[in-house]
């Protein structure tokens, strides 16, 4: 299946050169007046080794048969992560390489999709949202409306994320996974 360079996702599989890669980051760039672009990290399935892709946008990106199965997020020990099969309770162990930045997001008993290729776990998807507590945050300055100030915020995760003035701590918030944005507050 081919895709446009601007659908790839963190957590995707994708095939250059004959080469089965992980998408371990993205940003989508437009400078000025140049063409939009691209700009992607990738781990090479079969190496581990970690390179540094530019894409056009319209560039035509190949998708192997990935198969997806759900699991939950069980713990982590060490360097190790567990998580559970919903359906038969197998449990995968993952190092913090197929990972990536992904934990920063997770809580005990979340729900993920790990991607499988010839029935070798190459990655995990994480949802697009998810709701977390903040445990730090300063106090909100008084009198300063007068432009949309943030501030940092760190959730139980460890994730620091910029947040509205009116965000206190032990708040739960809604966090874009995709760009580690705030949202909003969690109802």
């Amino acid at each position: 299946m081919m895709i446009k360079a601007n659908d790839v996702r963190r957590g995707m599989v994708i095939t250059m050169e004959g080469v089965n890669y992980v998408v371990v980051d993205f940003a989508h760039h437009t400078p000025g007046n140049l063409r939009a672009m691209v700009q992607t990290k990738l781990r090479n399935m079969n190496t581990g080794t970690l390179i540094d892709k530019r894409l056009r946008s319209v560039d035509q990106i190949e998708v192997p048969y990935v198969e997806t199965k759900s699991y939950e997020y069980l713990y982590s020990a060490g360097d190790e992560h567990v998580f559970m099969d919903q359906e038969t309770y197998d449990q995968l162990h993952f190092a913090p390489e197929i990972i990536g930045t992904s934990m920063d997001y997770l809580l005990p008993n979340t729900k993920v999709m790990v991607k499988f290729i010839n029935d070798k776990a190459v990655s995990i998807e994480i949802p697009d949202s998810v709701e977390l507590t903040v445990t730090d945050t300063p106090p909100a300055l008084q009198g300063a409306t007068a432009t949309n100030q943030y501030k940092e915020a760190t959730l139980e995760t460890g994730l620091k994320v910029q947040v509205p003035p009116f965000v206190k701590p032990g708040e739960k918030i809604r966090i874009d996974t995709r760009t580690a944005e705030y949202l909003e507050r969690a109802k």
